[in-house]
């Protein structure tokens, strides 16, 4: 029965969200080049991210994913490049992308850096349909085996940070629309792969000499849906604990979901977080909501050492 249940969630989901089909992350801000090629190499070392994610706990079926990204500089400073590799498991489809991104800083000043990005990518989505029971053996779309699609796709984007205060970005990740379906009936719809975009902000403001205010925004639009966005703010304590919430518009209701979130540096170069979605829309009468995990690690040491001192505060590293 929470098959069925879930099957008609998602169903409706896709009537409201039409091609709303990128992985999302509630710690989005630890995790641009996912979203943005022009990220790679801007926090100025070597650095790894890895996230996991359980959406709506107790459901069955429902998404699981989890994402390994390196960002670097390249030979200079002023080169970046990133690999991503994400995986996602939702009912019986299964999502793995990777992606090579390149990133060159087109304008830096004193105050203002401003980088250009594109990336490669290749998506395989397939669907485990001979591990479900359908009713009906006679259709088509539920043959007993499991099918395979395999793009690739290209993106690009611009990322700047500002007075080593503020960031701003904006990105497409795949332009092209690929066909995801796996139907040779030219009467049957196929899926399409749709472009995402991408923006997003936030900053650092200084409360007092051990505490900053740190909000983040990111932006997301799909043609034929509705404009989707993440709304967070944390308190910084002495570059050593992060804490703060997230809106997520969206759902039927009041919004998607709410969450709290925390982070740890537990070494100036290793930093651990978490984060739980409580969910406001129909569904949260059927999950516990959602969680999130995430480990950051800087491979190198920074020229400044990575110390906590008051000089590095506004050092964009550690609010990238």
């Amino acid at each position: 029965m929470k098959k069925l249940l879930f099957l008609s969630l998602i169903l409706a989901a896709c009537v409201r969200l039409s091609a709303q089909q990128e992985h999302h992350y509630t710690q989005f801000m630890y995790n641009k080049l996912m979203y943005n090629p022009a990220y790679s190499g801007t926090r100025g070392v070597p650095s790894v991210t890895g996230i996991y994610r359980n959406q709506w706990i107790g459901f069955d079926g429902a998404p699981a994913s989890a994402l390994m990204s390196f960002n670097s500089p390249f030979l200079t400073p002023r080169v970046g490049v990133g690999v991503v590799f994400s995986g996602l498991k939702i009912g019986l489809q299964r999502d793995f992308y990777g992606s090579l991104a390149y990133s060159y800083e087109l304008l830096k000043t004193e105050t203002v850096s401003i980088r250009a990005g594109i990336q490669g990518s290749i998506r395989s989505v397939s669907f485990a349909f001979n591990e479900a029971n359908p009713i009906n053996i006679g259709d088509p779309s539920l043959d007993n085996q499991r099918v395979n699609s395999v793009r690739g796709n290209v993106g690009a984007g611009v990322y700047g940070t500002f007075m080593g205060k503020y960031y701003v970005g904006f990105s497409i990740p795949r332009i092209y629309k690929n066909t995801l379906g796996f139907s040779n009936d030219q009467a049957n719809l196929v899926a399409k792969e749709s472009p995402h975009f991408y923006a997003v902000t936030g900053g650092i403001v200084p409360l007092s000499e051990d505490i900053n205010l740190m909000p983040a925004v990111l932006v997301k639009y799909v043609e034929h849906a509705p404009i989707d966005a993440d709304v967070n703010v944390n308190i910084d304590i002495r570059q050593i604990v992060t804490a703060g919430l997230s809106y997520r518009v969206g759902g039927n209701g009041a919004g998607e979901s709410v969450s709290l979130l925390a982070m740890w540096q537990a070494t100036p170069q290793i930093g651990v977080g978490a984060a739980y979605d409580f969910s406001l829309s129909s569904i949260k009468d059927y999950n516990a909501g959602s969680m999130e995990i995430l480990l950051q690690a800087d491979l190198k040491k920074p020229k400044n050492g990575g110390g906590r001192k008051k000089k590095d505060v506004f050092h964009p590293r550690f609010f990238m």
